[in-house]
Order: structure tokens, then sequence, then C-alpha cells
């Protein structure tokens, strides 16, 4: 649990300096934040890799093994993937960032915490049992705001955006975003997953 509950917290300090880079126009700005979120997933490999070993010497495991796995390996994927993009918008350099990113940003953040929240309900699954649904219900539910904003700003580039590198730049960067928070639904699905089996 400590270890999940560590993995949980780095997520969401991932969210929160996405957050803070798609805020800014800044590109030094953005060198600097990418360099701390490359730290910050180099810490949830190492909280993946403490979890495997605890997972491969242990006899009797908290829910199962499975689970476990897939759970660290979800919430490795949304981690590696606020990396990815944070990479790309210091790679690519857009002219300027698109309102939208920002906004997208502040979905992942907001379904970081629940996603934290419903971790930190795990210890006593039972007891939280309708704290974590909600806070898995409040996910999926801002998985589908997000996919109407990238919808809606897919077809407004594709309209407006007459520069062809431009375009393809926002594009990806639109893509990784809206497939972040997939990943982050995918997290609550597991979650959602190990409440049937200790029900």
């Amino acid at each position: 649990y400590p270890l999940f509950e560590e993995d949980a917290a780095n997520l969401l300090k991932a969210a929160e300096l996405l957050k803070k880079l798609l805020a800014s126009e800044d590109t030094e700005e953005h060198d600097r934040i990418h360099k701390e979120i490359k730290d910050v997933e180099h810490i949830g490999d190492q909280i993946t890799d403490k979890t495997y070993f605890q997972l491969n010497k242990s006899f009797i495991t908290p829910f199962d093994r499975e689970d476990i796995h897939e759970l660290t390996s979800n919430i490795d994927d949304v981690v590696d993937s606020i990396n990815g993009v944070s990479r790309r918008i210091c790679l690519y350099k857009p002219k300027k960032l698109l309102p939208v990113f920002k906004k997208m940003a502040e979905e992942i953040y907001e379904a970081a915490l629940e996603i934290k929240k419903c971790i930190h309900g795990l210890n006593d699954a039972a007891a939280n049992r309708k704290e974590i649904t909600e806070a898995c219900n409040k996910v999926t539910a801002i998985e589908h705001q997000a996919d109407d904003f990238y919808f809606e700003a897919v077809s407004e580039l594709f309209e407006k955006e007459r520069d062809a590198a431009e375009l393809l730049k926002n594009n990806k960067i639109l893509e990784i975003l809206e497939r972040i928070v997939d990943e982050e639904e995918d997290i609550t699905d597991t979650i959602k997953s190990i409440l049937i089996k200790m029900a």
C-alpha cells in the first residue's frame, strides 16, 4: 500500500508539472519543467521496479497479483505519456500553445487527484467502497469531457491552421494529451475490477 500511495503521489506531481508547463508560453520555462517531469518519470520507474520486486518475493499480496501488476503498469504508462508530451512540446516548439492544451492539462490533473483518492481508499476497500466508486466515476466523466475537447480542437485545427508543420505538431500534442486521459481511465478500470473481486 505505501508503494501504491507513493506511485499515486508521483503521478499527481507529474500532472501538476504538465499543467504548469502548458500554462506557460516561455520555451525556456518549458525546458526547465520538462527536466522536472523527466525526474518524476525516473522516480516512477523506480517505484514500479520496487513494486514488482515486492510482488515477486511476497507470498501473500493485498489483492490479485495480476491486478497489482496492471495497476502499477497503468500508473507507469500515464507518467511515461506525460513525460512524452512534455518532451514533444520542447522539441516541436509550436509557435503558440493552443488554449485547449491548458484545458486538457487541467482535466489530466483533476483525474490524477481522483486516482490518488481511489488508491488511498484501497487501504480499506470495504469501508471506502462508496468513495472509491465515486472517484472512479468522476474520472470517467473527465475522460468524456476531454474527448469532447479533443474532437472539437481537432476539427478547429484542420479548419483554421494553414501552416502544415504547425498542424502536424499541434495534432500530435493533442493526440497524446487525449491518450493520457484514456490511460488514467484505465487505472480506474483496474481499481473497479479490484473492488469487484474484494466484494
